[in-house]
């Protein structure tokens, strides 16, 4: 890859600003870059071409392929509703491998370490390279300079955004779908494989040139309730098993049994409490990992302590915040993303348990998004330095190893609270610059660690709000200070070569940050 021209963005990030051919817009700060221009679209297709009984199925993926007519250099995406347990993404690139496809791009909504068999793609030359975010072995591939073009890391939201306004145009999309009609109709919400909803293929289904349904669970047309509607869908295929469904979703999502992040669950509720965000009709997301669920659960305590109910949530939904809507602390579960085996009945049951879309969620070129509507986030973070500023890819030794998810366009709530443990393994968290860029401090307003709560000089009212608690807030520089006087001192900075192995959109689709490769 030849080396990238870089210019200084907004945020004082070196950038590159030519991304695998196609010209790239720097950082200018939050809410300065505004589009022009009209959405990207397909092409005009036509009834003519398409069976009037409505069987589009075809023998396998493989046949699905050359019926879309596969080729050299084309984009593939795929989408990780299954997530760690998806069969389908290998098949695809498997089969590509067969017909002797090459340097393809993969544009997934998300990589895991099932995936890791794309590296012996890259490497025998079927994909040229991944816009998507990497979680794992690929990320590790990345950062060793693996990838012949440049990585790009967007958003959710951002990667609507890129199809939306034609910055990536998906020449053939593969939806993995639990349950699907031979028309195409498809959704997530029973078969063997099934993973709540299908959000993140809308896009995909939306603007890519040709569309492949793959299932394990054919029905009788019609599908219903369609996720996917088989009007956007060119040809279905099915597969023995599209996932495995241990590794889709667990019965039981865990809590936390550290003491420390219990501790700043606990304190994450406390300070929701006490800052009078949480009042009648108030709304938040939290994730599935282990404190944020721990978070929910001293929430939803505080709450019915208080007769508080909360208007909506915001998913990942999981068995906590089913239980919420079941008792009628929430009127609505927003689902972007289905967790647990729970997540998937309530939403097979429930009709106030609502699949949404990056497009309503997060979409930064729309008109209006759900999460600036949040009254709070709380979100987890590689790393936070003393201007708030926070990262999510990579960690202090330079290793990209994470995605972005929902994390940057859920920085637009009313009050964004990241709960961290002050140092991992014995590596500081609390930085005095971020190893990279990935979300603004000035968007960022409370650190929770277990030793203390550090709360953004700019949010005056939060300080306001609290003050006289009993909370133990401190400057996030203190907090630091201590934390590098037990491990013994700030972290050792990566050494990096020159080469920029990977980019970081910005939810507007500007770059805000380079990965480089390791030395």
């Amino acid at each position: 890859m030849p080396k990238a021209e870089l210019a200084r963005n907004a945020a004082g990030r070196m950038v590159p600003t030519e991304i695998n051919g196609r010209e790239a817009v720097p950082y200018k700060g939050v809410a300065a870059h505004r589009p022009t221009g009209t959405r990207a679209a397909p092409a005009i297709p036509t009834v003519m071409d398409y069976p009037d009984c409505g069987n589009k199925t075809v023998e396998n993926i493989k046949a699905a392929l050359e019926a879309a007519g596969i080729r050299d250099g084309m984009t593939i995406s795929t989408h990780h509703h299954l997530r760690n347990g998806d069969f389908v993404a290998n098949a695809v690139f498997e089969a590509a491998a067969e017909l002797g496809v090459k340097d393809l791009m993969w544009f997934p909504s998300a990589s895991f370490p099932c995936h890791a068999s794309m590296i012996d793609h890259m490497k025998n030359g079927v994909v040229h390279h991944i816009e998507g975010s990497m979680n794992g072995p690929l990320g590790a591939f990345c950062s060793s300079g693996g990838m012949r073009g440049m990585g790009v890391l967007r958003s959710h939201g951002g990667r609507y955004q890129a199809v939306q306004d034609g910055e990536v145009h998906i020449d053939i999309a593969v939806i993995a779908a639990p349950t699907a009609d031979p028309f195409g109709n498809a959704h997530g919400l029973d078969g063997p494989a099934a993973c709540g909803l299908l959000g993140f293929a809308l896009a995909d289904s939306q603007y890519a040139d040709k569309v492949i349904v793959v299932t394990d669970t054919l029905i009788e047309f019609p599908c219903v309730p369609w996720q996917i509607q088989g009007n956007y869908v060119d040809y279905v295929t099915t597969m023995d098993a599209i996932g495995d469904a241990s590794k889709i979703v667990s019965g039981t999502t865990q809590i936390t049994k550290s003491p420390d992040r219990l501790r700043i669950a606990e304190m994450t509720a406390q300070f929701v409490r006490e800052a009078g965000i949480m009042e009648q009709g108030f709304s938040f997301q939290a994730g599935a990992g282990g404190t944020a669920l721990s978070f929910a659960i001293f929430l939803m305590e505080m709450m019915r302590e208080a007769g508080v109910t909360a208007r909506f949530v915001r998913g990942g939904s999981t068995q906590y915040l089913t239980r919420m809507l079941e008792e009628g602390l929430t009127d609505y579960i927003l689902d972007g993303q289905t967790f647990d085996l729970d997540g998937v009945r309530s939403m097979r049951e429930n009709p106030t348990h609502v699949n949404t879309s990056p497009f309503t969620s997060y979409n930064y070129h729309g008109k209006g998004n759900f999460a600036s509507m949040l009254d709070c986030v709380v979100l987890g973070a590689t790393e936070v330095d003393v201007n708030f500023n926070a990262n999510v890819v990579t960690h202090s030794d330079g290793q990209l190893l994470h995605g972005i998810g929902g994390w940057q366009n859920c920085l637009f709530s009313k009050c964004t609270i990241l709960p961290i443990p002050s140092f991992r393994d014995r590596i500081p968290v609390l930085v005095d610059e971020v190893t990279t860029l990935c979300g603004p401090g000035e968007l960022i307003d409370v650190i929770v660690t277990e030793r203390g709560i550090a709360i953004n000089p700019r949010r005056e009212d939060l300080l306001s709000a609290v003050s006289g608690s009993g909370l133990p807030i401190r400057p996030i520089e203190e907090i630091k200070a201590e934390v590098e006087t037990i491990v013994g001192g700030p972290p050792a900075k990566p050494a990096f070569g020159d080469r920029v192995v990977a980019a970081i959109k910005w939810v507007d689709g500007t770059v805000i940050d380079s990965v480089r490769q390791l030395g």
